[in-house]
């Protein structure tokens, strides 16, 4: 009777399982699939929120000499001028090279030919597959007047966002005490010591991350001016500035960065030492940033194993973009730490965890 009844309990046993791994995917997708439907909503929020700690030291440090209400404005305002220096940088730099465009047409035409007759000479294609690609692409071109509608449509929920972000985070830094309040009171007395640590901890993820980052970005900044300034690259410091800042976007803001260096060196001039002045300026300084500056600058600011970092941002570009890649390492490291500090959670910390737990 004993053998029926045991093997009737790993039945129950495996279903429920079952159930609950379902459960767990079927969550996960609609989670997801929530964020990104509701990216006009949370997007910006979670972007004040992120703001909002990194600027939170020198907040409490303005408020003992003026209103917290004040304190938040200025604060505010200081961040809202900051991004639009950055937004400045990058205009200028794409009306630069528009204004460049047809001299770089007429440079890399030659180079162009020179690729077909390559592709020609040594691949299976022939000149009518390259006139039928040509001819697809350029027959799923939009209209001029749906594509000034797409474009005026996205520059408007944009400026909306923006400007959402920044009251968002005036009310977070002049109502902070409210939020956290709320934080604690929702959990029994006996929690509240643990709730107020996890908060302390998950409060300094965002500001020294970003400020590693932002020491980072200065030094970078710096080698490639000097790299790309020896190679040739026009408007090469501005180039260095917007590179540098392009790695807040992990992994894909160094590409982004080496292929605007070669759009502004080597397509503008057509020179192939430019070309490879440029691949070895990235080159060199990638290895610096990977195996000097970042560990001694950034080190253990964000605790999340290198795998996990990756998966974040990979997700964060599925969900919300660019701005879900830049905002992925420090919300992935705020969840680690919340993780770490509640003992039932403790495992999943362990496992996002670059640090190494003893038995």
């Amino acid at each position: 009777m004993g053998l029926p009844f045991q093997k009737t309990n790993q039945m129950i046993t495996k279903k429920k399982l079952l159930f609950y791994i379902t459960a767990l995917i079927v969550a996960t997708y609609f989670l997801f699939l929530g964020l990104t439907k509701a990216k006009g909503f949370f997007a910006p929020l979670l972007t004040a929120v992120i703001l909002s700690l990194v600027v939170l030291p020198l907040s409490q440090l303005m408020e003992k000499k003026m209103k917290r209400s004040l304190a938040a404005i200025l604060n505010s305002l200081l961040l809202f001028l900051i991004s639009i220096g950055l937004l400045a940088l990058v205009s200028y730099q794409i009306r630069s090279f528009a204004e460049d465009w047809p001299a770089i047409q007429e440079t890399m035409t030659p180079k162009i030919e020179q690729a077909k007759e390559f592709a020609l000479e040594h691949s299976p294609l022939d000149k009518e597959d390259i006139k039928e690609a040509k001819n697809d692409s350029s027959g799923t071109s939009s209209s001029t007047s749906e594509r000034i509608k797409a474009f005026m449509s996205g520059l408007s929920s944009f400026l909306a966002n923006y400007l959402l972000t920044f009251v968002y985070l005036f009310f977070l830094l002049n109502y902070r005490d409210v939020f956290k309040d709320f934080l604690l009171r929702i959990f029994p007395d006996e929690k509240r010591n643990t709730v107020k640590n996890i908060i302390n901890k998950s409060a300094k993820v965002a500001p020294q991350y970003l400020l590693g980052k932002l020491i980072l970005m200065g030094l970078l900044a710096i080698l490639y001016s000097i790299g790309l300034g020896i190679s040739g690259v026009n408007n090469f410091i501005l180039v260095s500035v917007i590179a540098s800042v392009l790695t807040l976007i992990p992994y894909i803001g160094n590409i982004i960065g080496f292929v605007m260096a070669v759009a502004f060196g080597f397509l503008s001039s057509g020179d192939t030492t430019v070309l490879i002045g440029i691949a070895l300026t990235f080159t060199i300084t990638q290895f610096v940033e990977s195996y000097v500056l970042q560990p001694y600058i950034v080190g253990e600011k964000v605790d999340v194993h290198p795998f996990f970092i990756i998966i974040s941002v990979i997700l964060g570009n599925m969900v919300w973009g660019i701005i879900g890649m830049i905002l992925a390492i420090p919300v992935i490291g705020i969840i680690t730490v919340v993780l770490l500090n509640i003992s039932e959670l403790k495992p999943f910390g362990i496992l996002l965890s670059k640090r190494k737990f003893s038995e």
